[in-house]
């Protein structure tokens, strides 16, 4: 198939940004939003720094008839979804609603709503649980809001792979654009930062208990000791080529161009990982080589273990510190689903305005063979590389680039 599937809108909702330009003017400074948790008091608990959303009045944003229904991570996500379609130009109203639809990625559904209903359900009964909790809790319920809100009826659906699964939704969006739709909003928002998510995280065993918010979360680097998990994402207008020049789009990001995604052998195999797997899919996907690479985001798991096993696939693929190499979730922390999305927003801003984001707080390392990016470095961005692994095994890397849309 050879459809052009272009990114014309973005909406991102980030801990060290509100917005796009406030996203990438913070990212670009090396500002975190990484900070003590206040959506809860995290005293008792191991790790206690997260990525907030900062200052998000959802009685601004949302009618307050949604309020009541939607749990704080769908909340985020139809503002993300407003914001993308207005960057975009788009007018839903205007155009055809079944030529529109929706795929999202989920890493946990809607925890802190499910939380609640149960404290209602324990201390004061049944009758106090609201229906709501039938679905407010699950999956696809970002896909589902922002479908009804929004008027997108075409093709639809949501994908489940954690941190993997945002770049999965971006494909499987490009899938349905290839198809003949012509509009899919894509992308993933997450927020589990309550009680209950934090413990079902902790059981991981990955989360970094340093309480100091420049030195927690460190891929790459020799004091590397876990991740801080954080809430948000970024959502993707995507269309085709063709649809979007009919109806008059004026700015177009860049394109999604290829896509690759590997599962991992069972650790005990002997098998190696497949994470380099999936980059050499991507780029005979895209039809580009490792040379035409001019930046790849990485996944940046921040486990040592985790960090040797990517960089290894990036040297194997691109060579000795040949390709720089750069994560801006330094500053957000590891947003679930929306970690990826927000990666392939952040690269077309890089192509838009020739800059490679820092890697905020990390030294490199010896043991990484890898030219980090530490520091805000200007040079031209045409193609990037986004790269995507979630719990259990998935890989997952596709690769953007840069559209002349004049």
């Amino acid at each position: 198939m050879s459809t052009q599937v272009v990114v014309t809108g973005i909406g991102i909702v980030s801990p060290n940004g509100f917005g796009t330009e406030e996203y990438w003017d913070a990212t670009r400074a090396s500002r975190s939003g990484i900070r003590r948790i206040t959506r809860f008091d995290p005293e008792r608990y191991p790790s206690k720094l997260a990525g907030e959303v900062d200052g998000f009045e959802v009685k601004e944003h949302l009618p307050s008839r949604l309020i009541p229904q939607t749990d704080r991570m769908t909340q985020l996500a139809l503002v993300g979804a407003e914001h993308a379609l207005g960057d975009a130009g788009v007018s839903t109203e205007e155009a055809d609603e079944y030529g529109m639809g929706v795929m999202t990625a989920s890493t946990s559904g809607g925890f802190e709503f499910g939380q609640g209903q149960l404290q209602n359900l324990w201390s004061q009964g049944s009758q106090y649980v609201s229906a709501y909790q039938s679905f407010a809790w699950f999956y696809a319920v970002n896909t589902g809001q922002i479908s009804i809100r929004h008027g997108l009826r075409g093709p639809s659906g949501v994908v489940v792979s954690d941190q993997a699964g945002g770049l999965d939704a971006l494909a499987h969006a490009r899938r349905l654009v290839r198809k003949g739709s012509d509009l899919i909003l894509s992308g993933g928002v997450d927020a589990a930062i309550c009680p209950w998510g934090w413990v079902a995280q902790l059981t991981t065993g990955d989360m970094s208990t340093d309480e100091r918010p420049d030195r927690a979360y460190l891929p790459f680097d020799a004091e590397a000791s876990g991740y801080v998990p954080g809430e948000g994402g970024a959502l993707l207008i995507m269309e085709d080529a063709e649809a979007a020049r009919r109806r008059g789009a004026t700015r177009v990001y860049g394109e999604i161009l290829g896509y690759g995604s590997t599962f991992d052998p069972a650790p005990d195999s002997g098998r190696e990982p497949t994470l380099r797997k999936a980059i050499e899919i991507a780029l005979a996907d895209a039809g580009v080589s490792a040379g035409d690479v001019d930046v790849v985001f990485a996944d940046a798991a921040g486990s040592p273990e985790l960090d040797r096993i990517e960089a290894a696939a990036i040297t194997a693929v691109f060579g000795s510190r040949a390709v720089p190499v750069t994560a801006p979730k330094t500053m957000t922390g590891r947003l679930g689903s929306g970690a990826a999305p927000l990666d392939v927003a952040t690269a077309f801003l890089a192509m838009r305005d020739g800059v490679i984001p820092p890697t905020a707080n990390v030294t490199l390392s010896p043991d990484y063979d890898l030219d980090l990016v530490t520091e805000e470095r200007h040079t031209p961005v045409t193609t990037a590389l986004v790269l995507a692994r979630g719990r259990g095994g998935f890989n997952s890397a596709v690769v953007v680039r840069a559209v002349d849309w004049n």
